[in-house]
C-alpha cells in the first residue's frame, strides 16, 4: 500500500505558551493558497490539526472566513476531503510539497513525496481504490 505519512507533521503540533485558565489553543500553520478562484497562491492560510472519532482531520482556514476540511489517508493521495460532495484532486509537486485543488481553492502542503507515491491522483469518495 502507498503512504504518503508526511503530514505528519502538521498533526503532531503540540499548542504552547498557555497561561493558567486559558482555554488550550488550537496549534496552527500557516500555509500557502490560492482560494476563490485566485490565481497567484499566497501564504495566508491557516491549518488546524484536529483528531476527531479517531480520524486526523486537517482544517484548512481561509483568510475571508471560510474553512475546507480534509481528511489524512495513508494511500498515497495524502489527502481526501472529510465532507461535501467536491472531492479533492491532489499532486505531488517535484519539491515534495502536496498540491490539494478543491473546487475553486487551491492549497499547497509542507510534505515530502515517498518514492512510490503517484504524481497526481483523485482523491475523494469516488476515487479508485488502490491495491
Amino acid at each position: 500500500m502507498l503512504r504518503a505519512a508526511a503530514l505528519l507533521p502538521l498533526l503532531a503540533l503540540a499548542a504552547c505558551g498557555q497561561g493558567a485558565g486559558s482555554a488550550p489553543e488550537r496549534p496552527m500553520v500557516t500555509i500557502e493558497c490560492a482560494t476563490d478562484g485566485a490565481t497567484a497562491f499566497a501564504r495566508d492560510c491557516k491549518v488546524e490539526p484536529v483528531m476527531e472519532q479517531g480520524r486526523h482531520l486537517l482544517v484548512v482556514h481561509h483568510p475571508a472566513g471560510g474553512f475546507r476540511r480534509l481528511l489524512k489517508v495513508d494511500d498515497g493521495r495524502g489527502v481526501v476531503t472529510a465532507d461535501g460532495v467536491v472531492p479533492a484532486q491532489v499532486a505531488w509537486l517535484a519539491d515534495g510539497r502536496l498540491e490539494v485543488t478543491v473546487g475553486s481553492d487551491r492549497y499547497r502542503f509542507p510534505a515530502k513525496v515517498k518514492a512510490d507515491a503517484p504524481a497526481s491522483a483523485p482523491a475523494g469518495p469516488d476515487a479508485p481504490a488502490k491495491p
